[in-house]
């Protein structure tokens, strides 16, 4: 068994497939959603849970794990409470960084981008997907508030609850979607010796993009 005080010596040597240059998609989202069928395929739990950095106009950095909701055209899809930290500092500085990591295949993913809000449309229908109990939390919950314990919370749920039985719960105007737009997107593979793969995509001018390697 791992100790603690001995957390230095914990190091894995990863002998997974390459990534190399000529087989990965020409389109970074595209070789993205190539990367989430493999670990939906292969039971990773929760493939589409990633850290999403922010920071305030000073620079100052947050990071929190959400949920990616959908990838289109645009970029990654996410929801949450247009009154949170994370949505505060989005709207001081809308650049962002993603980061997915999928250990059982060694693999990691980094995009860059600007994150601008989804309409609200996108919101409306996402909403009505949630679960009821879900649905209830977006308005019970006054996210990244002080809360003097948690019974308030509760009330506040049971409350909501008892006003929307048998009726269709709205979307707050105050929770919905963001879209990151990506400047740049990194896939990393684990490999042996630390001799791992980077590719590096990068706008390349009339919607194309580069493809870089990078040094591990």
């Amino acid at each position: 068994m791992q100790d603690v005080k001995n957390i230095s010596e914990i190091r894995e040597d990863y002998r997974e497939d390459g990534l190399i240059e000529s087989e990965v998609h020409a389109n970074p989202l595209k070789q993205f959603e190539r990367w989430m069928q493999e670990a939906i395929d292969a039971d990773i739990h929760q493939p589409n849970a990633m850290t999403l950095i922010t920071a305030t106009s000073a620079g100052v950095p947050s990071g929190r794990i959400v949920l990616l909701k959908e990838v289109d055209e645009e970029g990654f899809v996410f929801f949450t409470n247009y009154r949170s930290q994370k949505a505060m500092e989005l709207r001081e500085n809308p650049k962002a960084s993603l980061v997915f990591l999928w250990l059982p295949q060694a693999r990691q993913i980094r995009v860059d981008g600007i994150v601008k809000k989804t309409g609200a449309d996108v919101s409306d229908a996402y909403f009505k997907t949630r679960p009821r109990g879900s649905q209830i939390g977006a308005w019970a919950s006054a996210q990244s508030e002080v809360v003097a314990e948690r019974k308030e919370l509760e009330e506040r749920f049971a409350a909501l609850e008892k006003q929307y039985e048998g009726r269709e719960i709205p979307r707050p105007e105050h929770w919905g979607g963001y879209t990151l737009v990506p400047s740049t997107i990194e896939f990393w593979q684990g490999r042996p010796s630390r001799l791992h793969d980077r590719i590096k995509y990068e706008p390349g001018g009339n919607k194309e993009w580069k493809i870089k390697r990078l040094a591990p």
